[in-house]
């Protein structure tokens, strides 16, 4: 066993495990695949194990690499306080989970990134891709994480007592399905056509249960039924093996992921939104957060992001924070 790891090392291993894919965490961070690749191989030899399993398909993290994730974390953000500390007024990277594990046409937290590394260049944005809020709420409240974005009327209260929202914009809801479903040719969906259709709410994903819960209000305020929960899927790839696998359709935003084979159709009669927001801790406020507040009011106040369609349905506790 070595008596010292590089931090480098570990940075690598992080963006990794949370893209599980090389290609994803090189560009990341800003660094060639090959290099990655052979820091993980470094890792692994200073460790006395593997810490990924690696087929032409997928990337999985070892039992030995789950171990280390959380721990590698907290060593990072260790780090990134005691250099914050020493360069005195300088402030530490923000660490921020922008809860998706794919890319869209028009996913929020994407063009607020984009919108805050360009209008604040001098700072640091440390992006990380978990999806899902509740697992998130976790580790903000254990400092493992500085913000994230996501439904908050769906953590536990005692879990949001603990911290603060910023509503960021209500997004309409959608189903994505393969090519093949009998509903996929609709240019829009009335919700009432669902009925006869289990809809997928990810239910198997302990992750994402504030997302669980608003589909599951949705469906039962309107007479329509839930599929049975399933493992959830990561990546790409996955999700369009999944909706193949089970075909069901499964509830998303309009301009969310797009996933090969699949289309994603508008619900309406009435337009049913989720209420997206940034997520974070009370005490000491970061400059990158400041950034990221002041990008969403720009960016919504411009596109009326947080304007309510008419026929429309929020959840009652949503609506509370919306108007709060």
């Amino acid at each position: 066993m070595p008596r010292d790891l590089h931090p480098r090392l570990l940075r690598g291993f992080v963006a990794t495990a949370e893209t599980l894919h090389f290609g994803h965490a090189a560009e990341q961070l800003h660094i060639a695949q090959q290099a990655l690749s052979r820091d993980i191989k470094a890792l692994e030899l200073a460790l006395g194990g593997a810490l990924f399993t690696r087929t032409t398909r997928s990337v999985e993290l070892t039992p030995a690499g789950a171990r280390l994730l959380p721990m590698a974390r907290r060593l990072l953000l260790l780090q990134d306080e005691i250099l914050a500390a020493a360069n005195g007024s300088a402030h530490r990277p923000l660490l921020l989970d922008l809860n998706s594990d794919v890319t869209g046409d028009d996913l929020t937290a994407d063009r607020l990134l984009a919108h805050v590394r360009a209008a604040w260049p001098e700072g640091e944005l440390l992006a990380r891709f978990h999806g899902g809020l509740a697992a998130a709420a976790a580790a903000l409240t254990a400092h493992r994480l500085d913000v994230s974005m996501g439904r908050f009327a769906g953590l536990p209260p005692g879990q949001r007592a603990q911290l603060v929202h910023v509503p960021v914009r209500l997004e309409p809801m959608a189903v994505m399905m393969t090519g093949r479903h009998p509903l996929a040719a609709r240019t829009e969906l009335p919700l009432a056509d669902l009925a006869g259709h289990p809809v997928d709410i990810c239910a198997g994903n302990p992750a994402t249960t504030e997302w669980t819960d608003l589909g599951a209000r949705l469906l039962a305020e309107h007479g329509l039924v839930a599929a049975e929960p399933h493992a959830a899927p990561v990546g790409v790839d996955e999700t369009a093996r999944y909706l193949a696998r089970h075909g069901e359709p499964m509830l998303t935003t309009v301009g969310g992921p797009r996933i090969p084979g699949a289309v994603t159709v508008p619900l309406v009669r009435p337009v049913p939104l989720s209420l997206l927001g940034l997520v974070h801790r009370p005490e000491p406020r970061h400059p990158g957060l400041d950034a990221l507040i002041a990008a969403a009011a720009e960016l919504g106040g411009r596109e009326g992001w947080l304007r309510r369609p008419a026929d429309s349905w929020l959840p009652a506790a949503d609506a509370e924070l919306l108007a709060g």
